[in-house]
């Protein structure tokens, strides 16, 4: 008769092997505080949805990802973005704490047990009620548009959008104004905070806009109202760590 003991280191193979169905990457990203987690086995989104989903609190996970809510749970992690076949991870700037918990080498083997579980118990990664909130998408060009409009969302799908979720982004289209000429869009993911993004936005994104499109004059970028708030509230909490670590 097998003792618990004997049941265990019986049992521990199996579930170790169940544990590596999942194999997941990670790709260092332009942001040296954000990491991808890349999947070769998993899809994160729902089917037909190619646009990452950004979750920047712990208030927006509980609405929109029961993944992002166990990793918040995660001492240091400041923002997620959850990609068709990768999880971008933001984690707070280790120079403002002396606590070595922030840096990638102790977040890293947390950040992947968390989402190799979360796979394994076959819950979705988007809520189903976020899911069903969820309209087309406004990158996505519709027979509505207008000719500029159409034409701006197909350049950022097909070549803009591709580009940037290779380093671990996204962006999402949000207006035209035919006045001026300028495009507002959304950066996600490891393009929101890095320091190239200012580099990104002008190099990247705007010169190929604008060289596709003539009615483009300019891009800039915005913020939805949630973001603003979880910004904020970031930013006192990083005031609080420096603080500390003077």
């Amino acid at each position: 008769m097998l003792s618990s003991r004997s049941l265990t280191r019986a049992i521990r193979p199996f579930s170790f092997l169940q544990r590596r169905l999942l194999s997941l990457q990670t790709v260092q990203t332009p942001n040296e505080d954000a990491l991808k987690f890349v999947a070769k086995d998993a899809k994160f989104l729902p089917e037909g949805l190619t646009s990452a989903v950004e979750v920047d609190s712990l208030a927006d996970a509980d609405e929109r990802s029961l993944m992002a809510t166990q990793l918040f749970k995660i001492n240091g992690v400041k923002s997620i973005m959850i990609g068709p076949d990768f999880i971008t991870v933001s984690k707070i700037d280790k120079s403002l704490s002396n606590n070595k918990e922030l840096e990638w080498n102790s977040l890293s083997p947390r950040i992947i047990s968390t989402i190799t579980d979360f796979v394994r118990s076959k819950i979705p990664a988007i809520n189903k009620d976020y899911k069903n909130k969820l309209q087309k998408e406004l990158d996505e060009a519709q027979d509505e548009d207008d000719d500029v409009v159409y034409e701006i969302k197909e350049v950022i799908s097909t070549r803009i959008k591709p580009a940037l979720q290779d380093d671990g982004g996204d962006i999402h289209f949000r207006s035209f104004d035919e006045d001026s000429g300028t495009v507002y869009i959304k950066l996600q993911g490891a393009c929101k905070s890095c320091s190239l993004s200012e580099d990104t936005l002008r190099n990247g994104i705007e010169s190929m806009l604008t060289h596709y499109i003539p009615e483009v004059q300019s891009v800039k970028p915005v913020l939805d109202p949630e973001e603003e708030i979880a910004i904020q509230e970031f930013e006192r909490l990083e005031r609080r760590l420096k603080q500390r670590h003077l």
